[in-house]
């Protein structure tokens, strides 16, 4: 393992001790605004934070026949349904929220020559974000690094950003899985309920210790929005886009390819334009007495007026053992 100010790495999957407290201590790290239990205590001479949130949180997007979101609708014009049975909304947000997001970034040797395109994806990004938006930078190629900047593990400022992503040079092979694991490691200790990864990459992975289906359920237990931008053209032969579809459509996020007259700016100001036209919609679980698999989220609009409308959001969640039992909270030694 290894640590400095500009960066730290350490093996997939696994986090390391240091960071919790490295965190507080930079002053970054505030519960949600959202409900939550949470309780800590010394045990073995060591603290241990226990934090119970049972609350599912959905950002959901409406829009109408031609495509445009729909603002306006009201919590009585929403339904959600678990696994068939109707809940009870207890957080209804519209409007631009602020939003926890990691930039996770491919610099691998296949991205060489789109690195160009990747810096624009991010500033233009950053200076469509809402102010309040709280940003880290993931890099990734054999190994995976959050870069720290200016001392601090978030930023709103995209000279910041674009710093942290001139910190690695484009070499060696590709984690990707690896990558957005420790991206959705890192967005828990963001400041906002709501979170989603921006994930910058041509989707190969010949390098990762993790598999699909591990990064899915963490990404379905996290309940993060997961987004993606394709850069594909050099290294066919690395290149998997299909990996990048199906990671946000099982998110909720959207993919986007863009071709060779696109210009990734505009779609990087396309996918900040998307977090902040949401409605984030939250309820406790009536069956949460259930199993770990994954449930099922149906969610409807009642708005005639509006004429037929499309809602998208995520297809479901998978319960952490915190959602499976409430009543008997897990603890973690930071």
């Amino acid at each position: 393992m290894t640590f400095t100010l500009k960066s730290y790495k350490h093996p997939p999957g696994k986090r390391p001790l240091f960071l919790a407290p490295l965190l507080l201590f930079l002053g970054i790290v505030s519960f949600s605004q959202y409900p939550m239990t949470v309780s800590s205590a010394l045990v073995d001479g060591q603290a241990k934070i226990a934090v119970t949130a049972n609350l599912v949180l959905l950002p959901v997007k409406v829009t109408n026949a031609r495509g445009t979101f729909v603002s306006g609708l009201k919590l009585e014009d929403f339904r959600v349904y678990e696994e068939g049975k109707l809940q009870n909304l207890t957080v209804f947000e519209q409007g631009d929220s602020p939003v926890t997001v990691g930039l996770v970034v491919d610099h691998s040797r296949s991205m060489g020559s789109k690195l160009p395109g990747v810096v624009i994806a991010v500033s233009t990004f950053a200076h469509s974000s809402n102010p309040q938006d709280e940003m880290f930078v993931v890099d990734f190629n054999d190994d995976v690094s959050i870069e720290l900047m200016k001392g601090k593990a978030f930023s709103s400022d995209s000279k910041d950003l674009e710093k942290a992503l001139a910190a690695v040079s484009a070499r060696g092979q590709t984690a990707l899985y690896d990558a957005v694991n420790e991206g959705l490691n890192h967005l828990q200790y963001g400041r906002w309920g709501k979170k989603a990864l921006v994930v910058i990459s041509d989707g190969g992975d010949n390098a990762s210790h993790l598999k699909y289906s591990q990064v899915l359920l963490k990404a379905r237990q996290s309940q993060v929005l997961i987004y993606s931008i394709a850069l594909l053209g050099a290294q066919e032969e690395e290149e998997n886009p299909k990996v990048l579809q199906r990671l946000c459509k099982d998110t909720g996020g959207v993919a986007f390819f863009p071709g060779p007259k696109d210009r990734v700016a505009d779609i990087s100001k396309e996918i900040a334009r998307d977090l902040r036209e949401q409605y984030t919609l939250g309820y406790v679980p009536q069956n949460a007495s259930g199993t770990g698999s994954f449930r099922k989220i149906e969610v409807k609009v009642t708005a005639p007026e509006y004429g037929k409308l499309h809602v998208r959001t995520r297809p479901g969640y998978s319960p952490t053992a915190d959602k499976q039992a409430p009543s008997q909270p897990r603890s973690e030694t930071r």
